[in-house]
């Protein structure tokens, strides 16, 4: 079990200065005698916890600045009985959002609770349709949500604020599960309800350390909360300088284990980035590098989101994580870079179970209504609509070590029932190396190093 802080003591850990915060009004609201169902004891339970934290609830809220962003900290309090959301909590809630949505601030969750407070009954329960509701609201204007989950996190805050947010971060070895730890199955195996297995499964973005914590949260405040226009530069080419001379030759050049992949691109253009990782709906795929960047050029600094495929066939939580990026990229204002490069998408028995069609439809779907530019680069194989999906209408490039196809030579070839050495002029057909796909229409240029002056391009569409 990791180790459990106090709400100020969590907030600590991620400001810039250890009491350099404010913390933000409580709205008043009398109960009655042990609350509003009378429930025996209820007030004296409250009076123990506060005398135990020194806390009057079981949240804190609070401004403050992280990495030199000003943001709004929701502080849970797992001593003031368990950290459970009852009706006063969720009052402070809804405060801490108003005042975040009035003031334009990004808001930073650092969750611990148990759950509803059962003292409160249903009226406690109803409080999560008001946190999801200001979560919605915040999210609709824009501001990013980005939350902390610490020791335990489980019940509806889980379902709220921590799987809620934008981006989502856990401590290690931090419970997290919808189930608390007295209310699962007897035979549940505990380490599904962990900080690590939920990374695995796709919820939670990252692990990050305590010490790390502070300089994590600080990076996505700063890349989350710079919104900028128009689209992002296609990256220069890494690899092959000149142009294929065949069809098969383009094939060759772009499944060759010496071509610069993803990793290189990104880290070649970014000075910077953070990784969001997962669907959210029970996978990864590690074939697709999702996340936010820094890119410094002549024109200056500023936040680009990207999506890079890695040269493997892209499975369904790929593609939903992709549109996760690119939608969430949207609300904030901003561009998105993609860089395409895979066989195809996945066509095992497992990739169709778990939705595959579906899931590059929602990915077509994400792109084609993009509330920000997107650019694309094709920087290997670009095969069929499992590449397809994730490349820009209108804003694609190629690399010299590139090819685009609707098909892969091979697998056109025995569709027309052509014998094994006819596979190479099958390629030739296809028009599938880089200058083909200029001259088709199909991508806007061939993308050069930086040494190597300006790059091919037709008129802008």
């Amino acid at each position: 079990m990791t180790e459990r802080f106090s709400a100020r003591e969590a907030v600590a850990l991620v400001i810039d200065t250890p009491d350099g915060f404010r913390e933000l009004p409580a709205p008043g609201g009398e109960q009655g005698p042990d609350g509003p169902l009378s429930w025996q004891g209820y007030d004296a339970s409250r009076a123990r916890a506060a005398a135990r934290t020194g806390e009057e609830e079981s949240v804190v809220c609070a401004a403050a600045t992280v990495g030199g962003t000003p943001a709004v900290l929701i502080a849970f309090e797992f001593g003031f009985l368990g950290g459970s959301l009852g009706e006063r909590t969720g009052d402070r809630l809804e405060a801490a959002y108003t005042y975040a949505r009035e003031h334009r601030l990004p808001v930073v969750s650092l969750v611990a609770t148990g759950g509803s407070r059962m003292q409160e009954g249903m009226l406690a329960l109803s409080q999560l349709q008001c946190v999801a509701r200001q979560s919605a609201l915040t999210r609709e204007a824009g501001l990013p949500q980005i939350a902390v989950l610490r020791d335990p996190t489980t019940g509806g805050g889980w379902a709220t604020l921590g799987a809620g947010a934008d981006v989502t971060l856990a401590l290690p070895g931090a419970q997290v599960g919808f189930a608390g730890s007295r209310v699962r199955p007897p035979d549940a195996d505990p380490a599904a309800y962990t900080a690590e297995a939920q990374w695995a499964a796709g919820a939670v973005d990252a692990v990050v350390g305590e010490d790390e914590l502070r300089e994590t949260v600080a990076l996505w405040l700063g890349l989350l909360t710079r919104p900028s226009g128009g689209a992002a530069p296609a990256p220069y080419a890494l690899g092959a300088t000149g142009l294929p001379a065949t069809g098969w030759d383009a094939v060759l050049r772009a499944r060759s284990t010496q071509h610069p992949r993803a990793q290189a691109y990104l880290d070649d253009y970014f000075t910077r980035r953070a990784a969001l990782s997962g669907d959210r709906c029970g996978g990864t795929d590690a074939g697709m590098l999702c996340g936010f960047g820094e890119h410094t050029d002549e024109h200056g600094t500023r936040t680009v989101a990207y999506a890079a495929q890695c040269g493997t066939a892209t499975r369904p939580a790929g593609y939903r994580t992709a549109a996760r990026l690119i939608r969430l990229a949207g609300r904030l204002g901003i561009p998105v870079l993609t860089l395409v490069d895979t066989p195809g998408a996945a066509n095992d028995a497992d990739a169709e179970r778990q939705g595959v069609g579906s899931a590059i439809a929602d990915l077509f779907a994400a792109v084609a209504t993009a509330r920000t530019p997107v650019t694309t680069l094709v920087i290997g194989e670009g095969g069929s609509g499992g590449a397809l999906a994730l490349a820009a209408p209108g804003n694609t490039w190629a690399t010299p070590d590139s090819y685009f196809s609707v098909i892969a030579p091979e697998l056109a070839a025995a569709i027309l029932k052509r014998p094994a050495h006819e596979v190479r002029p099958t390629a030739d057909q296809l028009r599938i190396r880089p200058q083909d796909l200029v001259d088709l229409g199909v991508v806007r240029g061939v993308r050069r190093h930086s040494s190597d002056g300006p790059v091919t391009s037709p008129p802008p569409p």
